[in-house]
């Protein structure tokens, strides 16, 4: 069936369906990662956005258990690839991602030239759009709202079993930041958004910040609660959208960026080295005026944007990119084990 995609500039793309047949507008954003399209398909942080995938070919290895993927179910709004593959091929393979996004109703084009609309992002910036297939609809701005009420945990969820005990601040959760904090024999309680551990007299040795959707400013709740465990010094530890809101609740600013970082394949190099890692990141927001008492603790090799930072005493830190990865490069895991020091 042939459909279109349709940025708010007026700009209009041809496409063919293969989701599910229902129009939906979204931020319209890109992911130049090879691999891992069904972790980033579940992947909450990109709730309220239509995703590109720069990499031509996918579906090709179909879709695993949903034990492999990020989060319960698809999160984009809708996908824009430029060559479908309906024939997987893969031993884990148990549907056609076509099969997937039907089932779960999310519209999906087949658009030959991604590139065109990848530049088109990179110049312009990211923009608002809309995939049309049965009827027209508004534009949506998914940074008008509170995504992250919307993604985050409604109850709160123990695992695990360990010596120390971590709060993770669910605000869009990806699994494997759960499962890198089990592996090492921590005790792990998930909490909503807006759940303050303080005032519930929680017992826990380190608070996390997950990452998570839409603007870090809509999250009040969140910083309040980081603000109390700044001020407790509660060792802290914050993944993407986390570095942002341990930003703000320590009084530095955060932006948002021309087009964001999406992919398997950023450059991050750690503060007084010459090393450089190969980072996953997911984000559209970032960390503009560090906080007083913090240094930087890694800058992007590609714009020079903040990519994590850390107290220059005492155990608060954050990065801007993913350390569990899923999908990506392993390089950075070791962040867990360098936070869990300042925990024993």
């Amino acid at each position: 069936m042939m459909s279109k995609l349709v940025f708010k500039d007026g700009s209009e793309f041809e496409g063919r369906s293969f989701g599910y047949e229902s129009s939906v507008a979204g931020e319209v954003v890109f992911n130049t990662g090879m691999v891992g399209y069904p972790e980033s398909l579940t992947d909450p942080s990109y709730t309220g956005q239509i995703l590109i995938m720069t990499y031509p070919l996918i579906g090709n290895y179909g879709v695993g258990d949903r034990s492999t993927w990020e989060s319960h179910k698809i999160h984009v709004s809708g996908l824009i690839v430029s060559s479908y593959i309906d024939t997987p091929s893969h031993f884990q393979s148990i549907q056609t991602l076509a099969q997937w996004l039907k089932d779960e109703h999310i519209p999906a084009l087949e658009i030959k030239d991604t590139r065109f609309l990848t530049q088109k992002l990179r110049d312009k910036g990211t923009m608002l759009g809309k995939i049309i297939i049965d009827k027209d609809v508004e534009f949506m701005n998914p940074d008008l709202e509170n995504l992250i009420a919307k993604v985050s945990t409604k109850k709160i969820i123990r695992e695990g079993k360990g010596s120390k005990t971590v709060v993770l601040i669910d605000t869009g959760a990806k699994r494997n930041i759960q499962r890198c904090l089990l592996q090492r024999g921590l005790e792990v309680i998930i909490v909503p958004w807006d759940f303050d551990p303080f005032a519930e007299k929680l017992k826990f040795d380190a608070l996390v910040l997950s990452n998570g959707p839409g603007d870090p400013k809509m999250a009040d709740r969140t910083i309040g609660t980081i603000q109390k465990a700044l001020s407790k010094k509660t060792p802290i530890l914050g993944i993407c959208l986390g570095n942002q809101l341990l930003a703000l609740a320590a009084g530095g600013d955060t932006f948002k960026l021309k087009f964001g970082h999406r992919s398997q394949n950023q450059p991050c190099i750690l503060e007084r080295t010459k090393r450089c890692f190969l980072t996953t990141q997911n984000h559209g927001f970032a960390v503009g005026k560090i906080p007083s008492g913090f240094r930087p603790w890694f800058t992007n090799a590609n714009d020079g944007t903040n990519e994590g930072i850390v107290h220059t005493k005492y155990p608060f830190m954050s990065v801007q990119f993913h350390p569990e990865a899923s999908a990506g490069p392993t390089d950075t895991e070791w962040v867990f084990d360098e936070f869990l020091e300042f925990i024993k």
